[in-house]
């Protein structure tokens, strides 16, 4: 396992499109492998691939709460609605209030080619929206607005 160096700014890998996973193999395992290790260094709660330069539809989360690897993910489901200000360990510094789904149901499969179905909420679900977002070339930043009057942050910002 490595630490990858994660791509930030104007990097042009995090406005592509990605590509599906086609092999299961122990590259992709490695792959898989070294974006939690990653993340885990930099103190985050998700990563995708492209936020290291590869243009892989392969994401991970790990909230404390639920940890998963998400390789050729998508939303099959969507509720609700909850605004939080987020952070990205792609653009360091910056922060912003994102209006996202509250609950997410994701269909993926694991590194093994398992299909898997995940149902979550809050900051689950919250993290696996910036995540897939990375996957089709879309930062948080594109998506922040100016929080509802009164609004106050409890738990802080999560680097996603």
């Amino acid at each position: 396992m490595a630490l990858r160096t994660i791509r930030t700014n104007d990097d042009r890998c995090l406005r592509m499109i990605c590509r599906p996973v086609e092999r299961y193999d122990q590259k992709l395992s490695m792959l898989i492998d070294d974006l939690f290790d990653t993340m885990y260094d930099a103190e985050g709660v998700g990563l995708a691939a492209p936020q290291v330069g590869i243009l892989r539809r392969i994401a991970v989360i790990d909230t404390g709460e639920i940890k998963i690897e998400m390789v050729n993910p998508s939303i099959i489901h969507q509720s609700g609605q909850f605004g939080a200000f987020e952070a990205c360990l792609s653009f360091p510094g910056e922060s912003g209030y994102v209006e996202r789904s509250e609950e997410v149901t994701v269909e993926s499969f694991d590194r093994h080619g398992l299909k898997q179905e995940h149902s979550l909420n809050m900051l689950a679900a919250r993290a696996a929206q910036h995540e897939l977002d990375h996957l089709d070339g879309r930062v948080y930043l594109d998506l922040v607005t100016k929080p509802p009057e009164g609004f106050e942050e409890e738990n802080g910002e999560e680097e996603l």
